[in-house]
């Protein structure tokens, strides 16, 4: 089955936890502080797959977590880290933000790859604390968390020409007749419901062309399957409009899938086109060739009259479509974006806000100092003053106590509530 979107959640690894460690060595009984720094978490990292053409590996598997790195050891030793997740994708995958719906990555050509998130780093081991006023620090740090997201993947066919046009009108019979695909075929519409590739070969160069669904109209609103057959538009560097010769409207129907294409992306009109008037074995699209030749001339639109199903006049076709490629560039609105995907607390300059509830209660939120809370050991009074440090140096004591914050208040900061005292 051809699946081209889905919903996957992502999890870079934590960081290992530093350790607490003094050294034990002979002719040293007071030997200072030597615990490891933590292993660093695995990224999560998205490969383009040649070898894939579609998102259907994604149905059975929607949860990915690179590994955690490894506590710290002693004698300063340093924890494993742990590997990368490499989750490969078919080109042309778009990774978006599915809270937020933003492009965040454009995997287009083979080779591409993009670190979505950093593993978290390892926490610091006591080596790291010792000073003069303290030398025996019986605290470490704690791992720093991997982040997590919600993704969407979309699929864009990468392909150099889209056969498009209304439901029926040969799309599919005229891709089976000009490439080795073999897409399900019947007289009736919305037969394809799928996109359908096929590679037409020339003497030193080959061709993919897309079956894009038939488009109804509103199709740019999505109704129908709108959305899922337009994306696949986009890639295409030409197209080609196949109109029925057996409409009632021929004309009509042009004009409505050009005014679904621009709707959907006004750039899709700035894409060459080539005109295949189709059943020019049935007598009424016969006598409706002259009118129909003559209004889409006038428009300067390049138009030749064929048979899919008899495969009559599908050369001359194919030679115009290779000429146009031919002088094109090699992508068309391809865009290779990478953007770092900020959760909702790295966003903007602020270090950290606090919001005081109806309960009295005090909600400090801020990436740093978030962060820091998750990094601390809470069972550890030397890790607990330290954490007070951390608040004096950000300035959230003094902006805590400018609130009216008081000693036994409740503080909450991340996940952890914790009560006040000076």
């Amino acid at each position: 089955m051809f699946l081209d979107e889905v919903k996957i959640y992502v999890h870079s690894g934590n960081g290992g936890d530093g350790a607490v460690s003094f050294r034990r060595e002979k002719f040293m009984p007071r030997g200072g502080p030597a615990g490891g720094d933590g292993g660093r978490g695995g990224d999560i990292v998205f490969t383009v797959n040649p070898k894939s053409n579609t998102l259907s590996h994604f149905q059975n598997k929607v949860h990915f977590k690179a590994g955690h790195g490894a506590k710290g050891g002693s004698t300063e030793k340093s924890g494993r880290s742990a590997r990368n997740l490499i989750i490969p994708v078919p080109a042309g995958t778009v990774i978006k933000d599915a809270d937020t719906g933003a492009v965040v990555a454009d995997m287009v050509e083979e080779g591409d790859s993009f670190t979505m998130f950093k593993g978290g780093r390892g926490g610091r081991g006591n080596q790291h604390f010792a000073n003069s006023s303290n030398q025996t620090p019986q605290y470490a740090e704690r791992g720093e968390p991997g982040q997590a997201r919600w993704l969407l993947l979309e699929l864009k066919l990468i392909a150099d020409v889209g056969i498009v046009g209304v439901p029926n009108a040969g799309k599919s019979t005229l891709l089976s007749v000009i490439s080795n695909a073999k897409p399900k075929i019947a007289a009736y519409p919305f037969t394809t419901l799928e996109p359908q590739l096929g590679v037409v070969v020339y003497d030193d160069s080959d061709i993919v062309y897309a079956d894009i669904p038939g488009l109804i109209e509103g199709a740019h609103m999505g109704i129908g399957l709108g959305h899922e057959f337009l994306r696949h538009v986009q890639r295409t560097r030409a197209l080609v409009h196949i109109v029925s010769g057996a409409s009632e409207d021929p004309l009509a129907d042009y004009s409505q899938i050009n005014t679904e294409l621009a709707l959907y992306d006004e750039r899709m009109m700035q894409r060459p086109q080539v005109v295949a008037f189709n059943k020019m074995d049935l007598p009424e699209a016969q006598e409706k060739w002259p009118m129909v030749k003559e209004a889409l001339e006038a428009k300067g639109v390049q138009v030749f009259p064929i048979s899919a199903i008899t495969k009559d006049n599908i050369r001359p076709l194919l030679n115009a479509v290779l000429e146009i490629i031919s002088k094109l560039p090699k992508n068309v609105e391809l865009h290779s974006i990478r953007r770092e995907v900020l959760l909702p607390e790295q966003e903007g300059d602020v270090p950290f806000e606090i919001f005081v509830e109806q309960d009295g209660s005090y909600h400090v939120r801020g990436h740093r100092i978030e962060r820091a809370a998750q990094m601390t050991h809470w069972d550890n009074e030397e890790a607990i003053l330290r954490f007070q440090n951390i608040l004096e140096v950000l300035g959230v004591s003094k902006a805590l106590a400018d609130h009216g914050v008081k000693v036994g208040d409740t503080v909450y900061i991340g996940n952890y509530e914790l009560e006040w005292s000076d």
